[in-house]
């Protein structure tokens, strides 16, 4: 027979009747496999395998399949080409159209990871159907630091447990379709402005507790095989050959298994950065073209080139790109649009809603005036390197302006969605330019529906959280365009197209707020469908609004959009990050971080936990008190004991549920010391590692982390 101890598996075949046990041979892991391939590849191929093509060095030309970024394959060892697509929110920069998603901030804005997992999966198969295979998504930098970072639409929030889980289901789903998916930009890269000079100076617990735990979730949840770290500096040095990001934390802490590429054009040396942990430069080899000559004169070991190489070649084989090559196809337009809208639909937020003011009733509103640029043919969306050319036509933004992309409004027109809900209605339209025109249409109209949009963009940081240009020839205060419209007529409803958190000095003059972040090319139907109640909202917010810049934790951008030297980010809040900060500070935002409203009522009664001690379940009756189908979002929140010093609540757990009127579910959330959030531990500094500190836990059940209940107190012993 065959040893117990060799590599083989038992298995069964049934032939009429009669089953048959034998063993057969063990497949090989991807690492076994990648191993195996290694043996066979020359030196030449191997560094081959370690930067990309097409940049300055080989003066860039267009890359094959219309990728932002190309690993030529080896046919000789039967070895693929990579094929690199930028990708946070839908197949950006491909050669052909693709569905555009919403903002990936209204994907966390559903707080439901089934449905993130989805937008993952159009992502995933839309990039696997125009040929391309590795995915340049997973944008998980932290906002609550900087919430004008103009690239705050790519983002999943401020709280690093919420964007690790909502990453991870993106990732997953898109490595799921045989496409090589990634985290990005490792790490601390929370502002545009000077990005590549800006050297962030942050403590070690600080790091931990915020934006590198969102990575740690990330990565672990969803097996990603690839991580992009980022042009900014970390406490001295670049992301890209940081060697305590790179080797101490992400390979041997986290344990990572796959590769790391740079940003483009982030890299900064040859040997200190293969030493650090670089696997690829991105996208040429202006510095990883000498890493043959330091290798050879031993100032980069061999084994560290056979790293390199592997762990690209077992990420492929990890997703299966040598078992599933890449074929083409066509996408799925129809399936995918539905995706995108129902991920607006969900992730939309009611803010306000004074007096029952929304929904609107068809019947009963005779006449609605519709104001906003574009709002009459398309919803704007973010720009730069996510920039999704959408299936249909498109409407181009403007020239000159702030960053180096363009902007672009999906085909998706407001108006006519509008015109559709209510097809007896008058619908007339104002495109802002004029408020004062804008105003006499609200006058004479049932009920105004002005839509203001804030461009954002990679690139750039927005000067300010209010509505002021929008991206126009003749530019718009649009929160002056607000309030006189408002002052015309008391029923004014404001839909914001924007990229994350704003402030609102007309907030008391106005009816109704919805925040539909950048919506998606189906966005205005999904508008329209909330405003209208075909939709019930229950979006929660995944940032927190803050009631004044001032009180933000840097009311003012460090450096300058186009520093030339290096310059100082003190993140001297460390893990006091979006809602934390406010709780430590005890300030009161515009709107707190979960916030949601929705067009019925619930309760949440009976909390209480049933069971104590390092893991715990928290229980609670939710009941759905008013008169119209919705969702929920049962948030809990822990506090840990003084002992650590950090007494800001933390989120640790929540669970969304759909309830029918007056129904009741009982819900049960789990939290266990072992998940990759680490929930009831805090970064010991002294150790190095994620200690449990003895004592009591409180915990917290409510639908905002300003809206809570103590459910119980959880011990610790020592």
């Amino acid at each position: 027979g065959v040893p117990s101890t060799s590599p083989y598996v038992g298995a069964t075949l049934t032939i009429n009747g009669a089953t048959i046990h034998f063993r057969v041979p063990a497949p090989l892991s991807s690492d076994q496999r990648a191993d195996a391939l290694l043996a066979r590849m020359t030196q030449a191929q191997k560094l081959q395998f370690v930067a990309g093509a097409g940049g300055p060095v080989t003066n860039w030309y267009p890359l094959p399949l219309g990728a932002s970024g190309y690993l030529p394959g080896i046919p000789d060892l039967g070895i693929p080409a990579l094929y690199y697509v930028d990708g946070s929110l839908g197949l950006a920069y491909a050669s052909a159209p693709s569905t555009a998603l919403p903002s990936a901030l209204a994907s966390a804005a559903s707080w439901d990871t089934d449905l993130a997992y989805k937008f993952g999966s159009v992502i995933g198969a839309e990039t696997a159907a125009y040929g391309l295979n590795v995915n340049l998504g997973g944008n998980i930098n932290l906002i609550g630091r900087e919430p004008r970072d103009g690239r705050t639409f790519e983002t999943k929030g401020e709280d690093p447990i919420l964007a690790g889980k909502i990453t991870a289901a993106h990732i997953r789903a898109i490595q799921d379709k045989h496409v090589i998916g990634g985290a990005k930009h490792y790490a601390l890269n929370d502002q545009e402005t000077g990005r590549t000079f800006a050297d962030v100076q942050i403590d070690e617990r600080g790091a931990r507790e915020s934006d590198l735990l969102a990575f740690e979730i990330a990565l672990k949840d969803s097996k990603a095989q690839s991580v992009m770290c980022s042009y900014n500096l970390v406490n001295g040095v670049y992301s890209c050959e940081n060697s305590h990001l790179l080797n101490d934390v992400l390979k041997k802490d986290w344990g990572f298994p796959g590769f790391v590429m740079s940003d483009w054009w982030a890299t900064h040396s040859t040997v200190a950065a293969a030493l650090a942990g670089l696997d690829q430069e991105q996208p040429d080899n202006p510095y990883f073209g000498g890493l043959g000559q330091a290798v050879a004169d031993g100032r980069v070991p061999q084994s560290r080139l056979d790293d390199m190489v592997h762990r690209t070649l077992r990420a492929m084989f990890e997703v299966g790109l040598f078992d599933y090559p890449n074929t083409t196809g066509t996408i799925d337009t129809v399936a995918d649009q539905a995706i995108a809208q129902q991920a607006e639909e969900q992730g939309a937020v009611l803010l306000k809603n004074a007096g029952g003011q929304l929904p609107l009733d068809p019947a009963a509103v005779h006449s609605i005036a519709v104001t906003g640029w574009n709002a009459n043919v398309g919803v704007l969306s973010g720009g730069g390197s996510s920039q999704v050319f959408p299936t249909g036509a498109i409407i181009e933004g403007y020239p000159s302006l702030p960053g180096w992309s363009r902007a672009i409004w999906d085909p998706s027109s407001p108006l006519n969605a509008i015109q559709a809900m209510a097809p007896a209605a008058t619908v007339r339209f104002a495109n802002g330019t004029s408020a004062s025109a804008a105003a006499s249409l609200a006058g004479s109209s049932d009920v105004a529906i002005v839509f203001v949009a804030q461009w954002t963009s990679e690139g750039m940081d927005t000067p300010s959280l209010n509505f002021t240009d929008v991206i126009h020839a003749a530019p718009i205060n649009q929160d002056a365009l607000v309030a006189t419209v408002a002052a015309a007529n008391p029923h004014t409803i404001v839909v914001m197209e924007n990229g994350g958190a704003q402030v609102m000095p007309w907030l008391g003059s106005v009816s109704a707020v919805l925040e539909a972040w950048f919506p998606g090319q189906r966005g205005a139907e999904a508008i329209a469908n909330i405003l209208f109640g075909a939709v019930n909202p229950s979006g929660k917010l995944p940032i927190t609004f803050p009631g004044s810049v001032a009180d933000l934790p840097h009311p003012t951008i460090a450096g300058t959009p186009n520093a030339s030297v290096v310059f100082p980010v003190s993140y001297s809040e460390g893990y006091l990050v979006g809602y934390k900060w406010y709780d430590a500070n005890h300030l009161t935002p515009l709107f707190p971080f979960g916030f949601g409203l929705s067009y019925t009522t619930f309760s949440l009664t009976n909390s209480y936990l049933s069971s104590s001690g390092r893991n715990f379940q928290v229980n609670v009756d939710v009941t759905n008190t008013g008169s119209v189908a919705g969702a929920e979002v049962v948030q809990v929140y822990l506090q840990l004991p003084d002992a650590t010093g950090e007494l800001p609540k933390r989120l640790v757990g929540w669970q969304k549920v759909f309830l029918q009127p007056g129904a009741k579910q009982s819900l049960i959330v789990d939290v266990e010391e072992s998940d990759s959030s680490h929930p009831l531990s805090y970064w010991d500094t002294n150790s190095s590692s994620w200690q449990t500190a003895p004592g009591d836990y409180l915990v917290y059940v409510g639908n905002s982390s300003a809206n809570l209940t103590q459910a119980g107190t959880v011990h610790v012993g020592s």
